[in-house]
């Protein structure tokens, strides 16, 4: 793959800009560098049919409401790009198949993608070069703060934990985000696929919608404030809208950039002042970084049952657990108050996603890749990197040097909802149940009534 540096000969004649996880015409390497490299382009976004088949761990790669968010989130791009002179093509098929037509039937030369750090986006550019040689795929790195080569590291030696890579990277420079064009090279086609996206029925909103617009509208109105001043003090809220930066959905969507976020960030703490909240945001978005890096580095171990390591955890799969969990109906009723509302509006508190995934794990003693799946179905914020890597890090079997963490539930509930609202809020405590109705001989525990 080449890097990101225009040609200096004459621009070649067709290009596609593929849209993945960078669902904007701001700060978009990609396509900056192919509106400025060639005459006609297609933009381009795949909606694989695989989302709604059943993985290895039971669980699909798309519920309703992050297909409504998604949904949100391409109508928002297409406008964007209609603004300047283009159009999106959405296209339902299997992303290698989709741009292999495309290529052959328009005579494309180059081919423009973001770098995720999906192991999937990564096969399939690879498997584009090796079928088709003749084209030119030119990886950007936008999902980054910091590209691979200002990294103060070699990709290899990237840290084994968080800190030791916070303390190396944190002061390093940082380039500005990127304008959007003007103008965008008119597009070869356009058109949605009828059948695409309209799979699911629709949920209760959860607040969010998806998009750059109302990204940047969010992104303003929580700099707008004195939020930023508190946020160390509120990020561990179970609930409320103000009381972390609920900047992940359009992150992940990649509706806005973690550098269009520090931009902000450091435009605030000019006016306002820095302080220990304030260097939180950075803080996490740090933390955000390094798993995009982790899972660069780890590729499809990502998925692995033993993480980056050897150890196995002490841990299977019990269908009759894993129903019970993913329905919210254990015994522990903020574990279930969290899961309901997961459910419901696709969204949870990242404390939330903790006591759930320590209580699949250490509780319920489940393969921790089933709670990963269920959560990358779920989540309107999904992100590969950091879903996957998160659990990894709970299980103790990833970047978490302490080898895991165990929460006590019961703790964790007077901490953080002392007078259970939440519970209350989304019904915590209805249709508890106790971990097993049958033992390990498959006999009933409790006669029934």
């Amino acid at each position: 793959m080449t890097n990101n540096h225009p040609l200096s000969h004459r621009a070649p004649q067709n290009g596609l800009v593929w849209f993945d996880q960078d669902l904007r015409v701001n700060d978009n390497p990609a396509l900056h560098q192919a509106a400025q490299e060639c005459a006609n382009l297609i933009y381009v976004y795949c909606v694989d049919p695989d989302w709604w088949q059943p993985l290895h761990w039971q669980c699909r790669r798309i519920a309703p409401p992050r297909e409504r968010f998604l949904r949100e989130g391409l109508t928002d791009l297409n406008e964007q790009l209609q603004i300047r002179g283009a159009g999106l093509l959405l296209v339902e098929g299997r992303p290698a198949d989709v741009l292999k037509h495309l290529i052959k039937q328009y005579a494309v030369s180059r081919l423009y993608a973001n770098i995720s750090g999906s192991v999937y986006q990564q096969q399939t550019l690879n498997a584009l070069e090796h079928a088709q040689p003749e084209i030119t795929v030119v990886a950007c790195e936008g999902d980054t703060l910091w590209r691979e080569a200002e990294l103060p590291f070699p990709l290899e030696q990237l840290p084994a934990s968080f800190t030791p890579f916070r303390k190396q990277i944190e002061d390093q420079h940082l380039r500005p985000p990127l304008s959007a064009p003007k103008t965008l090279p008119p597009a070869l086609c356009v058109g949605q696929a009828e059948t695409a996206l309209k799979r699911g029925e629709r949920l209760q909103r959860s607040g969010f919608c998806g998009g750059t617009q109302a990204g940047k509208e969010h992104l303003d109105w929580y700099f707008a404030g004195g939020l930023p001043k508190h946020y160390k003090q509120t990020r561990n809220a179970l609930d409320g809208w103000d009381q972390s930066t609920k900047f992940s959905p359009w992150l992940a969507q990649g509706a806005i950039s973690a550098r269009q976020v520090v931009s902000k960030l450091r435009e605030y703490e000019a006016e306002n002042g820095a302080n220990e909240s304030t260097y939180w945001i950075y803080f996490e978005l740090l933390w955000r970084e390094y798993f995009k890096w982790y899972a660069r580095r780890y590729g499809a171990r990502l998925f692995r049952f033993t993480g980056t390591g050897k150890r196995k955890p002490l841990t299977s799969f019990y269908p009759e657990r894993f129903k019970a969990w993913s329905q919210g109906n254990t015994p522990y009723p903020i574990v279930n108050a969290c899961m309901r509302q997961l459910n419901e509006t696709g969204y949870m508190s990242n404390r939330g996603r903790q006591l759930c995934a320590s209580c699949l794990i250490y509780e319920y003693q489940i393969d921790w890749r089933y709670g990963a799946a269920y959560f990358e179905q779920q989540l309107i914020d999904y992100d590969v990197t950091a879903n996957w890597g998160n659990w990894q890090y709970i299980a103790g079997v990833g970047a978490d040097p302490r080898g895991g963490r165990h929460f006590n539930l019961d703790k964790q509930t007077a901490v953080y909802d002392p007078e259970q609202r939440f519970i209350q809020r989304w019904q915590g405590h209805r249709n508890t149940a106790a971990m097993d109705s049958r033992d390990a001989a498959d006999w009933p525990i409790e006669a029934p009534k």
